[in-house]
This record gives C-alpha cells, structure tokens and sequence, in this order.
C-alpha cells in the first residue's frame, strides 16, 4: 500500500526524534554497576509503564538499610524502614515505599491499566491482596486489602486471562486456583495435577511455570512434567511427557522457563532450562554435599499433535538462573549457582557469565553463546529483566535469614546493576533503529493495521531484515517471569521514505488469547539489533 504524498512529504521534512529520555550505558556484553545500596535486596521486581520498577523484599526480619519519608512510619509497623523502593531508570535514583504486611515469597501482575496487583505472602500477609497504582508524580504508593484471598498463597504464580482478571495458582501446601478480582463464588478450585506433582518432604512444585496458549487454555508445568489446562471447564486438556531424565525443575530446585516468541499469531512453544538434580535439596541442606546443576534445556511445541521434548546441552550447569525474553527474540539466562538448589544458603559456585540462547539460529546444541562475566554473585533471591532500552537489569542475593554482610560466602546484596546485551555495542549506533511514531504511551487495538515509521541512521544494510516485536513486562521472583511474553508481528515490506527513514505496516495480535489487554514495549529489529522500546497499551 502507497503512503499518501502529503505524509511522504512531511516525513521528509521531519528529523528524526532525539531519544534523551533513558541513558543508555551500552557496550557489548557489558556490565555497568548502577547502585551500590537501594536499601533492600530485589527479590522481587516488576517493571512499570512509567519506566521504573517496582521492588519489594520482605518485612518480618527486621530493619532494612532504607528509612521511610517522614509521617510514614505508623504503630502497626514494625519498625520505620522500607521493605519495598521504586526504582526510576532516568534518574537512576530510588524512593522508599510502604508495605505493611510481608510480602515474602509472594507473587503479581500487572493488569490492563499497568496496576499491579501482588497477592499472598507470609504468616499475616498470605491471605492479602496488595495494589500498586504507577504514577508520574513518584507520589504512588502500595494500598492492601486483608483477606482478598481465598487461600493462603506462598509461592504461588499468578497470570493474567484473555478476559483481564486474574488467576493465581498454586502455592506452600495450596493445590488449586482462585481468581482475582473473586469469582462471585470467593472460592478456590482444586487443581488435582499440583497434588500429584507434589514431593511431600521438598515440594518441587512451587512457583509452577504458567504460560497463556494461543488457544486460551494455560501450560502449566510442575517438578517435571506439565499439562494444558482448561480453567473455565477445570479440565486437563493434555497431558504432555516428563521431561527426559525426570529431575525436577521448579523450587526449591529452581530451573527457568519462557515461552518462546510468538510469531505469526500461530505456534507456541516452551523453552525450560537448567534446575538441580533428584536428591539436591536434601543433599544440601542435610549433608553439606552439593549436586552440580543441571544443564540441560528442554523445548516442547506445546500444540503439537504429539508433543515431545527435544533436550539440549547448556555451556554449563545452572541452578536459579533467570531467563529473559530480548527484544530481538533471543532468550538471556543469567544469574545463578552451579551446584546446590535454591534455599538458605544452599547454593555454592555462582555462574558469573550468562548466556545467549538463539532459539532459530543453528541445529541444537549450537544455538548458546556464553558472555562476559560480572563480578557480582547472584545467588538464591536475585531477580532480572529487560528495561525498555535494551538493557537487562539485575538485582538482589540474599540467601540468608536476616541481613548478613560479613563472615558469610554470599553477603546481602542492596545493589542493582545492568548488563548490556552486544546489539548496544556503540560500533552498531548507526545501524539501531529509533521509531518516529507512534508515540509512547499510544493505545492500539486487537487485528488492527499499525503503520511505524522509524529511522536507522546508516539504513538498511544488507537486506537485513526488519521485524517488530511486542514484550509484555513481566513480574520476576525466584528464577521465574510471570507473564513474560514477546509476540513477533506479521507485517508487509519496508517502503523508503527518505533521509533513512522508513515505513512498515504490522498488524496487531489476533485477539486477547495471544496478547491479554495490557502495556507492552513494541521494538523495531534491524537485523539482530533492536531500537528502544516505546510503550503501547492494547485494548
């Protein structure tokens, strides 16, 4: 389709936009150290549509290394510290925030207007409900409700439906499911699956992977095999194989896993990787011994027909890593242990270098590349995830009780750093992408016609292939990204329009089943190198 001459024209005249809003610390497979002390260790991150993130630890051990503002501090509290910061990227500059009840262990979303909705915790915070509302005036801040739970809910997984609720799933001792908001029947429904998966003596279930199909129905994957769910019907739609060798992937032996992008609104598939043996948990923590992690991945097209895992050999074994979706559709893993399990200080040998893996780039078991390493362990309650210009932001570590700096293998860790992936390399300035339009913070709507305009300074080179990429951001705690969701979108050729600016048409995500209302980054991929992300809410 032609571009009306008047818009050509304008095009022309219009500069490219200059992106000041985010510094960007960018070399390849860099890392740049940010904060040495936010207060408290980020156990638990989710990132806003107002380009910060929200960070939260928990509130029953005692002071944290940050102090309330002034009027905060209320009897009901403990003591008048923050457990819970915002975290602002431009700035690079942290505010404390109040959370009265514990949050540790707890999981969230984010729903259809980017509030984020945390249920479940420990003792008096398992039963609660806990809201916040992003705002541009850093004057938000956390608002609970008591028993807004069914259950009492300690690590369990929470996603977001096609329909904009809520379903939280699992948990310590918690084989069902509720709803929120409440179903008109405020109850909770028996999930039989998470009963059947569960080791009586270590659970091995807990923080159960959860992935919404293009279908509606959920992936939900525990110790080590997995189903597709019908929640509506409370039926098992399949059943799929245990993963080759058995071992258990989810806490406290704490594998990872992503949903693998979706491209064409058409197939899914499960990527899950690394995990600690039979037998590590109790190896650990009974005898001192502790098992080398695995490192193994598994793959599972989870529509197939007959779906089976096709398993592949990681450079190294890797206990609560983190895996994150990147822009450009490759999946980062990061953080971690290379023996022991998750747990109070049972983990030994931090894995300092992540890895890339290219999920369609080469036959299996040469699809990783291993990256420079950090200095910083980030061993049991680390957390990461992608910022909106490209870098992953890293956090947390402490694998103790209380805050412990000294005399320990692994002292508390308050700081926040970022690792810069090789597609910011300075050297491929000229070949990024900056999109023009449509402007952050656009609404879009389902099966629509998009039309980006965007600008890559040296052009196209090479026939490079351009792709446009949505990413939903994702609650990450405890090795695991609830939600986390990238959608590659069907699209025409590229038009010229002049001065290296350029013009694509893609055509938004079918229905809800694929991407649930909701903000998400949408990047413009020149090749293997994304631009900057710019915010869209899909409604």
């Amino acid at each position: 389709m032609k571009i009306p001459t008047l818009v050509l024209l304008l095009f022309l005249l219009i500069p490219p936009p200059l992106d000041r809003d985010i510094i960007v610390y960018a070399a390849a497979r860099r890392w740049d150290f940010l904060l040495s002390n936010i207060g408290i260790p980020a156990m638990h991150m989710q990132l806003l549509h107002t380009d910060r993130v929200l960070i939260f630890d928990r509130t029953d051990f005692g002071k944290s290394n940050i102090s309330l503002p002034a009027g905060k501090c209320t009897t009901m509290m403990h003591d008048c510290t923050a457990h819970s910061v915002e975290y602002d990227v431009r700035s690079n500059t942290v505010r404390p925030l109040m959370v009265l009840t514990d949050v540790w262990c707890s999981s969230a979303a984010a729903t259809a207007d980017g509030t984020v909705v945390q249920t479940g915790g420990f003792r008096l915070g398992n039963h609660v409900v806990r809201i916040y509302k992003p705002c541009w005036e850093s004057s938000c801040d956390w608002e609970e409700i008591p028993n807004g739970l069914a259950e009492e809910r300690w690590y369990a997984t929470n996603h977001i439906l096609p329909d904009g609720g809520m379903i939280i799933i699992g948990g310590r001792r918690q084989f069902n499911y509720e709803y929120y908001p409440k179903r008109p029947t405020e109850k909770s429904y028996n999930l039989p699956f998470l009963s059947e998966t569960n080791d009586p003596w270590i659970e091995n279930n807990l923080y159960p992977f959860v992935f919404l199909n293009v279908d509606g129905n959920l992936f939900i994957f525990a110790n080590n095999r997995a189903i597709l769910y019908d929640y509506a019907k409370m039926v098992v739609v399949k059943s799929y194989p245990t993963i080759p060798g058995g071992d258990p992937r989810n806490y406290p032996s704490t594998g990872s896993a992503v949903l693998l992008p979706l491209k064409n609104n058409t197939a899914a598939e499960v990527l899950l990787c690394g995990g600690a043996p039979k037998g590590a948990y109790t190896s650990a923590r009974d005898h001192g011994t502790f098992l080398g992690a695995l490192n193994t991945c598994g793959r599972i097209r989870i529509n197939d027909p007959n779906p089976q895992w096709v398993m592949e050999t990681m450079p190294m074994g890797r206990v609560m890593g983190d895996m994150v979706l990147l822009p450009n559709g490759n999946v980062l893993i990061i953080n971690g242990a290379a023996s022991g399990t998750a747990g109070w200080e049972l983990g030994r040998n931090p894995v300092l270098n992540p890895v890339i893996y290219r999920p369609d780039i080469g036959p299996v078991g040469s699809r990783f590349e291993v990256q420079n390493p950090s200095t910083i362990p980030r061993m049991y309650h680390s957390t990461a995830l992608l910022l909106r210009d490209g870098r992953v932001l890293i956090g947390g570590s402490d694998p103790h009780k209380y805050y412990r700096f000294t005399g320990v293998l692994f002292p508390t860790d308050l700081s926040l750093e970022a690792f810069s992936p090789s597609y910011l390399d300075p050297t491929s300035a000229n070949l990024r992408p900056k999109i023009i339009s449509p402007f952050s913070q656009s609404i879009i709507g389902y099966e629509k016609q998009l039309d980006i305009q965007f600008y890559i300074p040296q052009g196209i080179v090479g026939g490079a292939a351009i792709v446009v990429t949505m990413l939903a951001p994702s609650f990450n705690t405890h090795s695991f990204s609830m939600n986390q969701r990238l959608l590659v979108l069907s699209g025409g050729n590229v038009t010229v329009v002049g001065n290296s600016t350029f013009w694509i048409r893609v055509v938004t995500p079918v229905s809800s089943n694929f991407a649930p209302a909701g903000y998400y980054l949408l990047f413009v991929v020149h090749g293997d190198i994304p631009s900057k992300g710019i915010w869209i809410q899909i409604k």
